[in-house]
């Protein structure tokens, strides 16, 4: 479990594919305190440390990760949203975040407000997943308060800190980013649907 406050951010070192996995090598302040076997969230998916080596760490994504996330977009040289698991016990300062994207969306407007910005997100509404006015949302790692929910699509007030300290100081219209519903909300959808 993850709390969707961002540690710090990486940088993709290598990229090597083999067979439908990809093996991502990344750069961080962090990885002298990483181990093998570690979870680590990237960009908002949950991948295992599966090497270490002089100041950069190798975490494997699958098929099924690749198909369902941003990280087949992964570059060299792109930057990375990083967060290690929650520690039981710490205190809970995002949201229960659990690392499993649900789908991806696309940046469809970026507003500068006087010392902060609006990002809109829109996805496919056909997977049935839902924002609520206030409720919590996962972009890329980041645990963020909905506002303007759609059918189809929301938005999100960014602060200075929030802009500088993850990715989303590189975002344009047309990024594409993981999305992560509130797992409680999922739940009670899926209950409800089930009523119906």
């Amino acid at each position: 479990m993850f709390t969707g406050i961002i540690e710090t951010l990486g940088k993709v070192e290598k990229l090597e594919k083999e067979g439908g996995n990809l093996h991502i090598t990344i750069a961080s302040p962090m990885t002298t305190e990483l181990k093998i076997d570690q979870s680590v969230s990237h960009n908002g998916v949950c991948l295992t440390v599966v090497a270490l080596d002089e100041g950069c760490y190798t975490v494997t994504a699958i098929e099924e990760t690749l198909s369902k996330t941003n990280l087949e977009d992964l570059r060299v040289g792109s930057v990375v949203n990083l967060e290690r698991a929650m520690k039981l016990g710490a205190r809970l300062d995002g949201h229960l975040v659990q690392g499993h994207v649900d789908q991806t969306a696309v940046c469809s407007s970026i507003d500068q407000k006087d010392g902060s910005w609006i990002f809109s997100f829109a996805y496919d509404p056909s997977l049935n997943n839902i924002t609520i006015e206030k409720g919590s949302i996962t972009v890329d790692g980041v645990s963020l308060t909905v506002i303007d929910s759609k059918k189809d699509g929301f938005s999100v007030a960014i602060i200075p800190y929030t802009y500088e300290h993850t990715r989303f100081h590189s975002y344009k219209t047309g990024t594409r980013v993981n999305l992560e519903f509130d797992v409680i909300g999922k739940y009670v959808a899926k209950l409800m649907g089930a009523r119906n």
